[in-house]
């Protein structure tokens, strides 16, 4: 079968090739045909070695497809059903599962350095345990999780990941008050996502910050009242808060100096969320008095904050009432040969979100 293969960490592009094949089905597991998958920063950020992940490796974690196989003892799944990827299945037993924190189980990181594909050079890895950049892929039961008929392969991939967690964001995690004010650091696919989340629980002004001015005008037609540049970001701030600072910034970039600018941005006593999935080199300084004068709230959102199972519902409830729009997160779409169009695309900051059509 066909897939998209890193051979090394921190090379720039993938080799599609046709010798790569699936490993370690069997008992607990099922076997996928993708259809669909989107291009998430966290991809690229994988490849140049910002998030940790053994290599060579498949990218790719925001996917959807139909089951073509299922192992033994694997219940409530069968041939032929739709279904979307989640690269962070919870275990239901683990202390955090328990405690009714399922984002921050553990158990789907550990599929992370088993390999999920063979060549005839060794074994492959699939990013974050599953690796959607091929035609098939095998993972664990829990990772797939059926979704109805009117649900299209392409916005069910994109509710695996980047309308997951930048809904949840805005949602769960800073549960952003009506009338209130927003900024968003970051307005790539994840980043709209928060914007209409919050436009959801109705907040009052969301200012949307990018340097693409493209990904600005997107904002806009998302629900930002209003879009600027970061070196405008200070003049927004003083305009629309007198000053102050805004009630909730999300930061949805993943890098300590946007971080910081998003600290400086929330008024006292006002919510930081922390959505990017940044370096664990990069160090973000605050000094003691300013954390405790200012009594600002820090939230870092793991894949949303919430039960992933739950917000995938709400999220296709959502776009069914017509509440959010996903169809128009998908700005570029590509075949798998083409994939790495897709990564120019995403580094360039042309796109919100490209569809790769397996």
């Amino acid at each position: 079968m066909r897939a998209a293969v890193l051979h090394e960490t921190g090379q720039e592009k993938l080799e599609v090739l046709d010798d790569v094949e699936t490993a370690g089905f069997g008992p607990g597991k099922v076997k996928i045909r993708v259809r669909a998958t989107g291009l998430c920063h966290s991809d690229l950020s994988a490849m140049n070695g910002v998030l940790p992940q053994p290599a060579p490796f498949v990218p790719g974690h925001e996917g959807a497809g139909e089951i073509i196989d299922v192992g033994d003892g694997v219940t409530g799944l069968s041939q032929g059903d739709r279904v979307l990827l989640c690269w962070l299945p919870a275990c239901g037993v683990c202390p955090a599962c328990k405690r009714g924190q399922t984002q921050l189980c553990l158990a789907g990181f550990m599929n992370a350095g088993t390999p999920n594909f063979k060549r005839p050079g060794g074994d492959v890895f699939g990013f974050a345990g599953t690796g959607t950049f091929a035609e098939e892929v095998v993972v664990d039961a829990g990772c797939a999780v059926p979704i109805p008929d009117d649900v299209p392969f392409d916005v069910a991939a994109l509710i695996g990941c980047g309308v997951t967690t930048g809904l949840g964001a805005a949602i769960n995690t800073a549960d952003v008050a009506a009338g209130s004010s927003v900024a968003v650091i970051g307005c790539g696919g994840v980043g709209i996502s928060a914007i209409q989340g919050a436009r959801l629980k109705g907040a009052a002004q969301i200012v949307a910050v990018d340097p693409v001015a493209s990904r600005r005008e997107s904002a806009l037609e998302f629900g930002a009242t209003e879009a600027v540049s970061p070196d405008e970001l200070a003049d927004a701030k003083q305009r629309i808060t007198a000053g102050e600072g805004f009630d909730y910034v999300f930061e949805v970039v993943g890098k300590s100096a946007t971080a910081r600018t998003a600290y400086e941005t929330t008024r006292r006593g006002g919510t930081m969320c922390v959505v990017g999935a940044g370096a664990m080199d990069d160090q973000l300084q605050f000094n003691m008095f300013e954390l405790f004068f200012d009594e600002k709230r820090i939230l870092p959102s793991m894949y949303g904050g919430g039960d992933v199972l739950t917000s995938y519902e709400r999220a296709i409830a959502l776009w069914r009432a017509g509440r959010i729009d996903l169809e128009g997160l998908i700005t570029h779409r590509v075949r798998l040969a083409e994939v790495n169009e897709a990564l120019d695309q995403m580094r360039t900051g042309v796109s919100l979100r490209t569809c790769i059509e397996i």
